[in-house]
């Protein structure tokens, strides 16, 4: 499994429109062959930033994903946002199980 975790920060003016953009991506995401996880979340007091979670089967997967059209669309959409910064990671993952 890979996962890709990190933060967004966006610019705080246009945060109607990236949530926008960000509920439209994830819901094209969730149903790409590979994809176990795909969530963005507000990070809680601020404004403009997000914590991104994903997890993906393989690399292939993630690549795939990366080619997609609705990807393009997100990515224009973050452009016309504004991106403040952004950092994120993959891990290479073994295998999942439940926590307790």
């Amino acid at each position: 499994m890979l996962i890709v975790t990190g933060k967004i920060e966006l610019n705080s003016k246009n945060i109607a429109a990236a949530r926008k953009a960000i509920a439209a991506v994830m819901a094209e995401t969730v149903v790409e062959d590979g994809c176990q996880t795909y969530e963005f979340s507000q990070v809680v007091g601020t404004d403009a930033t997000f914590r991104v979670y994903e997890e993906w089967d393989d690399a292939a997967a993630l690549a795939a994903h990366a080619k997609a059209p609705h990807m393009a669309v997100f990515s224009a959409a973050l452009g016309e946002v504004g991106v403040v910064s952004r950092a994120l990671w993959t891990i290479e993952a073994g295998t999942k199980s439940p926590l307790g």
